[in-house]
């Protein structure tokens, strides 16, 4: 079953609000300490985007995973009884 232009809107909107929140949080546990410590330099800098990148693109996949296996379903159903 194709994801309809619906279907893909709203799975890239729930991909990029739940980025914002996971970032938000990542930011405060991870990064503020960090330059609170002041020890940050152009090293850490590297490992902090690499690690935004690997949880956005672990993020991104379940989510992928998620729709097309679950709410894909739903909202496929619920789009085509109108």
């Amino acid at each position: 079953m194709k994801q309809t232009k619906l279907e893909s809107l709203i799975e890239i909107n729930l991909n990029v609000f739940t980025g914002f929140i996971v970032s938000y949080f990542f930011w405060l546990l991870v990064v503020i300490p960090l330059i609170d410590s002041g020890n940050l330099d152009i090293h850490d800098n590297f490992i902090i985007t690499s690690m935004f990148t690997i949880i956005a693109v672990i993020r991104g996949y379940i989510w992928r995973r998620f729709f097309n296996k679950e709410l894909h379903k739903v909202v496929h159903k619920y789009i085509t009884k109108r």
